[in-house]
Order: C-alpha cells, then structure tokens, then sequence
C-alpha cells in the first residue's frame, strides 16, 4: 500500500538487495534518491485522497538498472510526465519542493509513462555510472 512507512521499507529492502548484489555505491543512491521521489509522488498525488496498490519492480541490466513503478491512482497531469522545468525563484526564496521530475529526468533515461485500464505505470533506466 502507498504511505510514506511503506515507501521507507520498500527503499530500505531495495538498497539491502543492490548492496548485496554489487552495485557501485552511486548508482544505488541515485536509484534510492530517483525512487524515493517517484513513491513520494505517487502517495503525495496519485493517493492524494486514501491509498492504495503499488507495484515496483527493479530489474538488474547490462547498461544499468531498469525500473517499473505501477499504482492504482490518480493520473499524472495532461498524461505525461512533467517537463524538467526548474521551479521558478529567487535564490533567496526557494520554494520547499517542485524539483523531484527534474532529479528524476536528469539521472534516468528511456522515462515513459503510460495510464491503461485505471492503472499508471512508469518505466525508467537508471545507467551505471562512470
């Protein structure tokens, strides 16, 4: 089920299976950081009126990760995912969130989002790292 607790174990048992698998140190913070702001979405917006299911799914490739984040909830907005747009501010009065698509844009590829059947479902690559 979507709620913060849950999402802190999902991403505590994800980064306990990476490590054990040998993925360098970066890539497992990038993807703990990455997925940590996909769920955080998905129970601030998608569950933003109760909870519900979510299914992650994290697959070890040659050229990264690939990753699959699947709920029940409420479609993103327009159907797709946000532009990388930067929030807009001042240095001086920078706002409190409106920077995880960015995060999540710059440390992935292949992002896609797709709504089928009342269900969202969003696939990105997280790449090894140099």
């Amino acid at each position: 089920m979507a709620d913060d607790l849950e999402t802190r174990h999902a991403l505590e048992a994800l980064v306990a299976v990476l490590g054990q698998e040998g993925i360098d140190e970066t890539v497992v913070s990038n993807a703990e950081l990455i997925l940590a702001e996909v769920l955080n979405n998905v129970v601030e917006h998608a569950y933003a009126e109760g909870t519900g299911p979510v299914e992650l799914t994290v697959g070890i490739l040659p050229g990264g990760l690939s990753c699959e984040v699947a709920d029940q909830g409420k479609p993103l907005p327009a159907g797709m995912v946000p532009p990388p747009d930067l929030p807009e501010a001042s240095p001086d009065s920078l706002p409190e969130g409106g920077f995880g698509w960015h995060i999540i844009r710059c440390l992935t590829s292949d992002l896609s989002y797709t709504r089928e059947s009342g269900e969202n479902r969003l696939t990105l690559q997280i790449p090894w790292t140099d």
